[in-house]
């Protein structure tokens, strides 16, 4: 499949589109679009892909994502039963609304924030994500003021993590979108196992040696380190469920503990074995 943009309806005059209960856990969705997303999830642990940032949630999550910002549905993989909300927000509410009235200041502040990606946590994620829940039932328009009062709410919040240094900018072309979701697709199915460079860069129909320097070019960072990125995260998710070091190396593509230890240890600053005693002991 390839990378979609998704878009509201342009002949709703709304500037929300609610998504109730949205099922995608059996498709690998990376996709952008140019509205602001807030999406909750709830009674699942899976991957959280926005943009450049790849980690884990267990049990919930709330992220703001913002405009034209690259990510992947938060129940891929996910089985069983579980709560999904997804609220869009047309960029023309910025622009037309937020940057109008001085009222709307905190408001404004938090879409412009939400291009670094924002993760909630704690007593926020719990309120926002109830009354997130009750939205599909409402009337249009308490369901329209008890948004904007949700957003004032998340705009006071200090419960939250940004996911990225810096502004998230998409610098990608359509074509690069679906060369680059290609690339993530073919990682996820399979970076359990050994992959060539001459795999991946197939994928894209190039040579390895212009597979490399598109790959670099277009997101800063080299295909193996990457790759590594990616593993770590999933390997991390197995550690935090009770797996041990050994079932994470190689259950997540690493060929040898030492090679592991030393990869987990420069991306998450310790390693493998006391990342897991500790996040036991929590």
């Amino acid at each position: 499949m390839k990378v979609q943009l998704e878009s509201i309806d342009g002949d709703s005059p709304s500037p929300f589109r609610l998504l109730h209960s949205p099922r995608l856990g059996d498709l690998f969705y990376w996709h952008f679009h140019p509205e602001y997303e807030l999406v909750y999830i709830e009674g699942a642990s899976a991957t959280r892909h926005v943009g450049n940032h790849i980690s884990t949630y267990s049990g919930a999550d709330l992220v703001l994502i913002g405009s034209n910002i690259p990510h992947l549905n938060f129940d891929y993989g996910v089985k069983g039963d579980y709560t999904h909300e997804v609220l869009h927000i047309k960029p023309e509410f910025k622009n037309t609304v937020l940057d109008a009235y001085p009222e709307m200041g905190r408001l404004r502040t938090l879409l412009q924030t939400s291009q670094y990606g924002i993760a909630f946590h704690g007593i926020t994620r719990e309120k926002v994500g109830h009354a997130m829940k009750q939205w599909h039932a409402m009337d249009p328009f308490s369901r329209f003021t008890d948004i904007l009062q949700t957003l004032h709410q998340l705009s006071q919040s200090t419960e939250f993590e940004l996911l990225h240094k810096s502004p998230y900018i998409n610098r990608f072309k359509q074509r690069d979108q679906q060369r680059l979701r290609s690339i993530h697709a073919f990682i996820e199915q399979r970076y359990a196992s050994r992959i060539s460079l001459g795999e991946v860069a197939a994928q894209c129909h190039l040579s390895r040696e212009a597979f490399c320097r598109y790959f670099k070019k277009e997101t800063g960072s080299t295909f193996v380190t990457f790759l590594n990125q990616y593993r770590i995260a999933h390997a991390r998710r197995m550690l935090l469920t009770g797996h041990s070091v050994s079932e994470a190396c190689f259950s997540c593509g690493f060929e040898s503990l030492s090679y592991f230890n030393r990869i987990f240890r420069n991306i998450t600053g310790e390693n493998p074995s006391r990342f897991r005693k500790k996040s036991r002991a929590t």
